[in-house]
């Protein structure tokens, strides 16, 4: 997001590919140069010249999330995704804030192929290798992640409630599956993931950030989780 509470996407961005002093967190204030992409219609969308980041400070959580919450605040945070589609019907919006009411299951999807097939590898270097500078000779390809994540989900507004099912491509997600393959192997690794998902953090006010992709405009995609903690109640006395 912009200082101001604009949503903004960045893509693509070779972050592996990015030396240690540009290397952002998440929640970390960057300067870079951008501009509108001329393939990308969406309104939101821009490209980065990798070369022009500098890192700025980091937006701490503290105790509650202050702030955070102070940034999260200024954005427009959707009822359902429903609300979210008919945003995009009337202006273009790709991108936005939905608030979760209740998870109500997590779909674990394995691929039949657990590695990239040639022709998946082949379209992975090429688009690896268009991103990148002239003094970078060689790519690590992308590890794949055989597994597609969907949460299953409800959401609440006036009127009454619905449920949806979306897929999660949210980086953090495929982070936690390979931290959890390395440490309970190939046949453990389940349980302490869905513990994560399925209680850890709807235990906290869950938020989905969603996105369209390019080609399918009006197929979305939590494309990442913001979780802060739930505030306190406060005393009607």
């Amino acid at each position: 997001m912009e200082e101001d509470g604009t949503l903004i996407r960045l893509f693509p961005v070779p972050f592996r590919l990015i030396t240690g002093d540009q290397q952002f967190s998440k929640w970390q204030w960057i300067t870079a140069k951008i501009e509108k992409s001329r393939d990308d219609h969406r309104p939101e969308s821009h490209k980065l010249k990798v070369g022009s980041i500098r890192l700025g400070n980091i937006v701490s959580p503290d105790r509650n999330w202050k702030n955070r919450r102070h940034y999260l605040e200024k954005l427009r945070v959707f009822d359902s995704p429903d609300d979210l589609e008919l945003a995009r019907q009337n202006d273009g919006t790709s991108i936005g804030l939905v608030r979760v009411q209740k998870i109500q299951d997590l779909t674990l999807t394995e691929h039949k192929h657990k590695d990239w097939t040639d022709e998946e590898r082949s379209k992975l270097e090429s688009s690896q290798l268009s991103l990148l500078d002239d003094d970078i000779e060689e790519v690590k390809i992308l590890e794949k992640i055989p597994v597609d994540f969907h949460y299953h989900y409800e959401c609440s507004f006036t009127t009454g409630s619905a449920s949806f099912k979306h897929k999660i491509v949210d980086w953090e997600i495929g982070a936690l599956y390979r931290k959890l393959i390395k440490f309970h192997g190939l046949d453990d690794w389940k349980r302490p993931f869905k513990q994560k998902l399925l209680e850890d953090l709807p235990a906290k006010d869950l938020m989905f950030l969603m996105g369209t992709v390019h080609r399918f405009p009006g197929q979305w995609l939590i494309i990442s989780l913001i979780y802060p903690p739930k505030q306190p109640q406060q005393s009607l006395f």
